[in-house]
Order: structure tokens, then sequence, then C-alpha cells
């Protein structure tokens, strides 16, 4: 378990300290978590937490156990408290989550009961109420101990620092848990008193097997089944079968599938649908990947309906601390983006790990999924590739099973396109250039002349009811967001645009970091490529940046002319990674495309090999 465990008669003493308290946090926090605490967190530990330690004392709920910062397994959302102890008329575990706030006051946002206005802070922030359910929801479908006791689990939200309800009484009814404030004090108390009675509780919690519930996995399994865009064809279908095979045949020894396809083959349907079916079959199966964006996607698409389902959608990040075998299928999609460990930068260099991410992810799962194309690691470090999992896993004394998609479903249907961008871009190992796309090729390609004419082309298929974007080389800095918006970073002569939104947020008429691809604004912003990776559009609109440029008859990369700062330390990344590096950012933009590809270089060479080569 991650976080702090106390007797309550413990943390009422250490709470009498504020500044002491803050100590024992700030030490068991870097141990747990190697990040650092901001100041407005500490400041939240000394106001909140002996308001807590109050209430429990005037409740004589001096035996139970108090879990403080308690880390929700294979995520990195916390709990402020759980409370565990026995129920006072059943004598089963009792627990309680407790989320605190110190607001003063605060009101629905434009009459949207999810989301909270609060005095002092910038942006709406998810209701107190719907948040802490969602810890107890969370709870309930991944610790084994809890699946078949929902009971035995409530979860409040006091707003101890809002000393009568007057302030805040917009958001105190109708929600998914009680919400307490300081002038209700004596309610909170009566209501602890209810549900806890003595101790001995918390390891009920903190020894149980983590796994998605059967109840989770039948949700699961009827949203995705509802979902028309996870039909599949041919080779697809096939693989889904296969995987499902696999799977029930596996026994003793440990079995590895690798599943590989070039662009538009397919793979992330395949992900979803083999999820879909072997929740409904009732395994505990897992979706992963190594993209922020793309992980996100998958909960808002797949998740529509359940906020449930979305907790099946992970990071490969979330399994360092997982169990052998813990769940039977985790489905890693997008694996090329696997990383050689988990370290990040947080992490403090004595609590470091020498141990493979692969390792990790293979550990974690009876039948661990691998779905990947070799030629889209776009980042040093990104390991996973089909020849690095399969060594692996011989070497473990896993089984392998190979599955390769050779049929295309993105551009166009047309292998011959995707052999054309490869070709281009040297990536087919040593197979020279040869003859331009056929005409009767379905993908359409284009070169334009300018910046403008790109968008434009783009912009009226867009207002036809196609999906379309824009992505470029990363050749331009990248700025935060200002008071007035998205700043135009990407400047080509008189036509500029915005990189897209940074933000967690919407930011004018952006939207969120995560949602560049797939959400209403996406349009008017550039996306790169750890943004548009994964992704799809019926038109993509792609800038060759200076990057990139054609010269005495193949492309060269131009390492000056790249702003990515994963690049910048030749060190790091010697001039020879870059080179690959680069080709693989743009075989990934390049391959976005449903129906067409629109091509813009401010190099005019360029321009005129790439028409050249179309033709």
């Amino acid at each position: 378990m991650a976080g702090l465990r106390l007797n309550a008669r413990e943390f009422m003493r250490v709470a009498d300290d504020p500044d002491s308290l803050v100590e024992t946090m700030l030490q068991q926090y870097m141990s747990d978590y190697q990040t650092a605490v901001g100041e407005s967190e500490q400041r939240s530990w000394r106001n909140s937490l002996p308001a807590l330690a109050e209430d429990l004392a005037a409740a004589g709920l001096d035996a139970v156990d108090v879990l403080l910062e308690y880390a929700l397994p294979l995520t990195s959302q916390r709990a402020d408290v759980i409370l565990a102890g026995t129920h006072p008329e059943t004598g089963d575990p009792s627990f309680v989550v407790v989320e605190l706030k110190q607001w003063t006051a605060a009101e629905p946002f434009e009459d949207d009961d999810a989301l909270v206005s609060v005095t002092g802070f910038p942006d709406p922030v998810l209701h107190p109420s719907r948040q802490v359910d969602g810890y107890r929801r969370y709870l309930t479908n991944y610790l084994v101990n809890l699946h078949d006791h929902e009971d035995w689990i409530d979860a409040v939200a006091y707003l101890h620092g809002a000393e009568s309800d007057q302030r805040v009484a917009g958001i105190l009814g109708g929600g998914d848990a009680p919400v307490f404030t300081g002038g209700r004090r004596e309610a909170l108390r009566s209501y602890l008193k209810e549900r806890l009675s003595g101790g001995g509780s918390a390891e009920v919690l903190i020894g149980s097997a983590v796994r998605p519930s059967t109840k989770l996995m039948q949700v699961a399994a009827d949203e995705v089944r509802d979902r028309e865009q996870f039909i599949l064809l041919g080779d697809q279908q096939l693989a889904v079968d296969m995987i499902r095979h696999e799977v029930h045949r596996a026994g003793a020894t440990k079995r590895v599938i690798v599943v590989s396809g070039g662009p538009g083959s397919g793979k992330s349907a395949i992900a979803l649908s083999a999820l879909g079916e072997l929740a409904r079959e009732g395994k505990a199966v897992l979706h992963a990947t190594g993209s922020r964006s793309f992980t996100q996607t998958m909960r808002k698409v797949a998740g529509h309906r359940s906020r449930d389902t979305q907790s099946l959608f992970k990071y490969f990040n979330s399994f360092t601390k997982a169990l052998p075998d813990e769940i039977d299928v985790l489905i890693a999609d997008e694996a090329h983006r696997i990383r050689q460990t988990s370290n990040n930068r947080f992490t403090r260099a004595a609590d470091r790990s020498d141990r493979l991410q692969i390792d990790e992810l293979i550990s974690a799962a009876r039948v661990p999924v691998f779905l990947l194309d070799d030629h889209q690691v776009v980042r040093k470090g990104e390991l996973g590739s089909v020849r690095d999992i399969e060594a692996f896993a011989r070497a473990q004394g896993h089984e392998v099973v190979r599955i390769e998609l050779d049929e295309q479903f993105r551009c166009g249907g047309s292998a011959a396109y995707v052999e054309w961008v490869e070709q281009v871009l040297g990536l087919n190992d040593g197979v020279p250039l040869e003859a331009a796309l056929p005409d009767d090729d379905p993908f359409v390609v284009e070169v334009v002349d300018s910046p403008w004419e790109l968008e434009r082309r783009l912009r009226e298929r867009n207002d036809n009811g196609y999906t379309a974007r824009i992505s470029a080389g990363y050749c331009w800095q990248w700025s935060d967001a200002q008071r007035g918006g998205l700043v135009d970073d990407v400047v080509l002569g008189d036509w500029a645009r915005p990189w897209n939104n940074k933000e967690d947020r919407r930011v004018g008429t952006a939207p969120p970091s995560a949602l560049w691809a797939t959400q209403e604004g996406g349009f008017d912003q550039v996306g790169c490529v750890y943004t548009a990776q994964g992704f799809e559009f019926d038109w993509a609109g792609v800038i060759i940046g200076p990057d990139l440029v054609w010269r005495d008859g193949g492309f060269e990369t131009v390492r000056s002319a790249n702003k990515d700062p994963h690049f910048r330390n030749p060190k790091t990344v010697p001039d020879e990674d870059f080179d690959l590096l680069v080709r693989h950012v743009y075989k990934v933009l390049l391959t976005r495309g449903m129906i067409g590809t629109i091509l813009y270089s401010p190099d005019a060479q360029t321009r005129e090999a790439l028409r050249a080569l179309l033709n």
C-alpha cells in the first residue's frame, strides 16, 4: 500500500502539532510517490487533517485505522483519507472514504451538476461528491476483498472550511455521496458513528489482491459491444478470435501474444474488441498504452456511458507494483511506445529500478497481448519492437504467439501508399525507391504550395462533415497558453497557427490536450506526433518541416531545425538515432488519413521532389 497508515489515537496525537504532521506526511509521500509536494497540498494537510482528527475524537472513534493519501491501485489517483473499522451493528469490516476540501464558497458551474466553481479557483473542478464516490466505486471494482461487499464501503465529502451551508448550498444536495460542511460537524460525526467502531479492518484493503470485478467486466463488455466503430473485418476479426483462442488455452505456461501491423491495420479496433469479448467471458482484462492522448480518448470513446469502464484503461507504468499474473489478460496497445523502465524524472535515485517495463507488463497478466508497429517508435528509449518483446518472452521461458496483420483499413485501403511512404522515407530496409503511386490508387495525395492552400482544402472538407486535422514536424517552439489564449507558434510566412493545447482543459475553443484529435475545435491548431499518433482522420494535412528536406535524390534530416526537447541532447540521442526517429515521426503523420493526405513543405525543392514522386 502507498500512503500513511496510523491508528486514530496516533493520528489525533500527531494532528495536535500540524507541522509535525506535515513533516511525517512529506516523508511518507516522497517515499511512496517519488515526487515533490507543492505548498498548496502541504497547506491542505495542515488545515484539513487536524479538523478531521478533532471530529474523530469527538465521535469517540479513537480505535479506527486512518489511511492517509491512499493510492488507488493501478492509478495515479489518491484518496485523501480512508477510515477503516468495523460496523457497529453487523460486525463486518467497514470503511469510509473521505474527500477533504478547504473551500469556503462554491456553486454549480453553469448549471452542470458534475462541475463546481470554487471561489479563488480559475477553472471549474469536479464535484467533490462525484469525485469521492468515484474512489469508492473504483475500490469495489478492483479490490477482490470488496467485489461482493459493496455495502462495506461508503464515501463522504467534507467541506470543513465552510462554516455555514449558505455559501455552498448549491452543491450540497443530490450528489453521489453525502456532502458535509464545517457548520454540520455534528451530522458528520453521527454519520461516522453509524458506520464505524473499533479497528482491525485496514488489512482487508491493504492485503487485498487487485483485479477488475466480474460486474465491471460485464459493464465493459456491453459498452464496447454497442460501439459501432469497433466492427471488424477480415484479419481484424481473425486476430480477435486468435487472441481469445490463446487465452482459453493458457495454462501453467504463460503465453505472450504479439500482434504486428502497419498504420491502419486495425490494431486498436482489435484491442478494444478483444477487451469487450474477453470481458464478456468473465476474464479480468485491462487495456494499457504509453500515450496520454490515446488513453484519455479510449476512456472517452469506450467508456462513453459508464465511468467505471473508463478505469479499465491504464498506462504502461501502472504495473510497477502489480503481483505476478494479477489479471488474466493485459492488452498493451501502441506497444512500440514501451520504454526501457518505468522510472521518470521524479523517481528518487534510491528508488529507481532497473526492472524493464516489458518485464512488468508481461509479469502482470497470465496472457499479455502486445499490438505494435515497429516503424512508429518516435522517441529515444521507446523499446517496444517485435524482436525485443519476443526475445524477452522466450528468455523467460514463455510461449510466443505471432499474429501479423496484412490488410489495410486506413489510407483508403491502399497498401501501395503505405509502402510508398516507407520507401520515400528510406524505412524499407534498403529497398530502392522505384515507382510512383499507381494512377488508379484509391488514396488521394496532393502537394500544395502554401499553408493557406493546405488549410483551405482541409477546411472545406471539415466543413462538409469529414474529419480533418493539420499536423507538423516539431520544428517550432511550443509556448504555454497566455491569458489571451494559445500562441501562434507555427509560423510560415504570413500564416501562423498555434500548436495543440497543452492544458488538460479547454483554452478558448481549443479542446484539452489529450482530446485534440477527436473533439470539436481541434482543426484550428496544429498537432504534433505525440497527439496525432494512434488516431485517424478522413483527411490528414501534414506540414513537413525544415527538419526533413529532399536533397540529392533522397530525404535528409536537419537536426538544427528540430525543436523537440526529447531530441535536444546529442549525447542521449546521437545523430543516427535522430535521423531514424524523425523519419518515424513523419511516417506516423503521413499515415493518419483515411481518404487522403495533403502535403506542404516550406522548402521548394522538397515540394517539387514530392510532386515528382507522386506522378
